[in-house]
């Protein structure tokens, strides 16, 4: 998709001769620096007015080349709809075609680049991160065997974000090095099944052996660069092992990563049950849907006399935990085996089928019969609709949406139609019920 403007190149014009021709090229070099600059500038100021994010930040700029005063930008396009397509191409080409400087603009719908895996974890149609308040309750066990079953019939990958206790190597037998693609990202390590393999991440797939006594900063860095930068083959759905408790470890993940869902495990003694419905509450305070509770070695099975035992009699996860129960797992030598990747049998592949109904069939979030339901809608429709409720309401009167994308960017719009500054809406509030449903709320002015 090119632009009307008459091209014209440097064998237009005349070659001076009055400085060499060393000079002229390095004068060139950086005239065409500044352009791109220039050009670079001009395109972070196209949003996505659904988003609130430039194409940059979006990822729909596969390329950026300046030859001379010729533009050509490459647009990662190819998986829109050729309406939607069309409408983010016109916007980058106006955008190039007003910098000065720029004679003739280029914009080329390209396929988004795959490198040697996906990039990062954003590369995950779904991530799902499992949990828990306290250690040795089972957390990375029920981790592990999540995502060997996931495993079975979805290209899978599991992150070990226990930067302190790092224990999905041992656990499934695997280690490194870790070694590296073409343009330096790690890759991760595969753990290799009979029907199915697993993509596996880990601090400790790089420290072997190491005692790692990292403060804040240090941890923070460290799993960022491993969030952003692993290449990881699988693209389907990725499982975090979470360090247990709420520190930075778990903050940065919050911050970092898409969680479409938290798994939290605990076992049905009373103070880690208390402690897990604190966390629950942390998550659903960030804006991370939980998908449930795994209790786990709830009960024993005597070998001698038969018998089934409760070991914590005096726990009750159902009344304790405002979070449906997943599954109860006994304490069982079957969960100390090594799991292999690709076998779903048994309690843990029941568990499996109910993470995964739980992160990819959402529920119905509870909303008032009156919200403005524009979930599915085009971005212009949905502005349409979103006025026209807005400007119905009186003064004092409750305006809420639901959407299925954050609408927190209406609140700019709010403004607009109110002839006011956002920040009249001191009420504005904005509440992620599902891994897909948002529900925004605010008092009309």
């Amino acid at each position: 998709m090119t632009d009307e403007t008459p091209r014209t190149t440097d064998r237009d014009a005349p070659e001076s001769r009055d400085e060499p021709r060393d000079e002229r090229r390095t004068d060139t070099r950086r005239a065409a620096d500044g352009l791109e600059d220039r050009v670079e500038a001009a395109l972070r100021a196209v949003r996505d007015p659904e988003a609130n994010v430039n194409v940059f930040e979006a990822g729909l700029i596969e390329s950026l080349d300046v030859n001379g005063d010729e533009v050509t930008v490459g647009a990662a396009v190819a998986e829109f709809d050729p309406q939607s397509a069309q409408e983010v191409m016109r916007a980058i080409l106006r955008a190039v075609r007003d910098v000065p400087g720029v004679e003739n603009a280029h914009v080329e719908p390209m396929a988004p680049s795959s490198a040697d895996g996906t990039a990062g974890v954003h590369g995950f149609d779904t991530v799902i991160a499992v949990a828990s308040a306290k250690g040795g309750v089972g957390k990375s066990t029920v981790a592990t065997g999540l995502a060997c079953a996931l495993a079975a019939d979805r290209a899978t990958g599991l992150f070990d974000a226990d930067i302190h206790g790092p224990n999905v190597p041992t656990m499934l037998d695997v280690d490194g090095p870790v070694h590296s693609a073409d343009d330096g990202s790690p890759l991760p390590v595969v753990a290799p099944g009979g029907d199915a393999n697993l993509d596996v991440m880990s601090v400790g797939l790089m420290e072997t052996g190491a005692p790692l006594a990292w403060r804040g900063a240090m941890a923070h860095d460290a799993l960022t660069e491993l969030y952003e930068d692993t290449a990881w083959r699988a693209d389907d759905t990725l499982v975090l092992d979470l360090p247990p408790g709420t520190g930075d470890a778990v903050l940065t993940t919050l911050q970092e990563v898409p969680v479409d869902g938290v798994v939290v495990v605990t076992t049905p003694f009373p103070a880690s049950l208390e402690d897990t419905a604190r966390s629950v509450e942390l998550f659903r305070d960030n804006d991370v849907p939980v998908l449930g509770a795994v209790v786990n070695m709830g009960s024993f099975d005597c070998p001698s006399c038969g018998d089934e035992h409760e070991l914590f009699p005096d726990g009750s996860p159902a009344e304790t935990l405002s979070a449906p129960l997943l599954a109860e797992l006994p304490f069982s030598t079957e969960y100390q085996r090594t799991p292999v990747p690709g076998d779903s049998r048994g309690p843990m592949g029941e568990l499996t089928d109910a993470v995964a109904d739980a992160a990819e069939a959402p529920w119905d979030p509870e909303i008032p019969p009156s919200t403005l339901d524009i979930r599915g809608d085009p971005p212009e429709r949905r502005r349409e609709r979103v006025a026209e409720r807005f400007a119905s309401l009186d003064g004092g009167a409750e305006f809420s949406l639901v959407s299925d994308r954050d609408p927190s960017p209406v609140r700019e719009f709010l403004a607009d139609l109110a002839d006011g500054d956002s920040a009249a809406f001191d009420d504005f509030s904005v509440e992620r019920r599902t891994p897909r449903d948002w529900v925004l709320s605010v008092t009309v002015p």
